[in-house]
């Protein structure tokens, strides 16, 4: 493992990773907006999980932000990955075969062609997720409160295969760390809740005209 090795790995966990975990995280605390009971579910675990008292100080709840506390959160890593389900952070994909290729359904496909896959059609299409695929339920993700992931095939936001996204727990923990100090001090609601969300058209899922809300401290 040589030096320029590690300073790619390094260069594409920063650089990679910063549009699409802000977009993420725009996406998530609107989805919290739009769902109040699950904005409180999620506070109520993290409350839970760090043990942390009503009065604690920010200083405070941050030292009780272990590895351990965020494993506990289930809750809010199946709230974040719905999110991720509905508006993936790299909305349409691309791939080119190195070699010609088979597909299951039998269709050829030659070396060296440009194949697109849509992540944000494929986390809404019913025969993938069910009738209530375009519903946003976090509780899909949960198997007695404990966190069941798919097969990355079928939750393609980050990819599959040796390609999988390199900084996917990376991100997880941040998005997790971030939302976790955020609902805990803060509630929550939009400034028009009449005005649906829309998206830009770009590499990334970027939320048009940005997220408009209040923020109200918790007591």
């Amino acid at each position: 493992m040589t030096d320029k090795y590690l300073r790619d790995i390094t260069l594409n966990f920063i650089i990679a990773g910063k549009d699409t975990t802000a977009n993420t995280l725009t996406w998530f605390f609107y989805m919290l907006c739009k769902n109040p009971v699950v904005q409180e579910k999620v506070a109520l675990e993290v409350r839970e999980a760090t043990e942390a008292e009503n009065s604690i100080s920010a200083d405070e709840f941050v030292e009780l932000m272990t590895e351990e506390a965020l494993n506990k959160m289930h809750y809010l890593h199946a709230a974040i990955t719905e999110t991720l389900r509905l508006y993936p952070a790299v909305p349409v994909d691309g791939k080119c075969p190195i070699e010609e290729d088979i597909l299951p359904d039998g269709f050829v496909v030659k070396k060296d062609d440009g194949i697109n896959y849509m992540p944000y059609a494929m986390g809404r299409m019913t025969y993938i997720w069910g009738d209530d695929a375009e519903e946003f339920r976090p509780e899909r993700w949960l198997l007695d409160g404990v966190f069941q992931p798919e097969s990355p095939f079928k939750f393609t936001a980050f990819q599959a295969g040796p390609r999988i996204c390199l900084g996917k727990e990376f991100a997880y923990r941040q998005m997790k760390m971030l939302g976790a100090v955020l609902v805990n001090f803060f509630k929550f609601k939009l400034v028009d809740e009449s005005k649906e969300a829309t998206y830009r058209t770009m590499f990334t899922l970027h939320m048009d005209q940005g997220l408009h809300l209040y923020a109200y401290p918790r007591l």
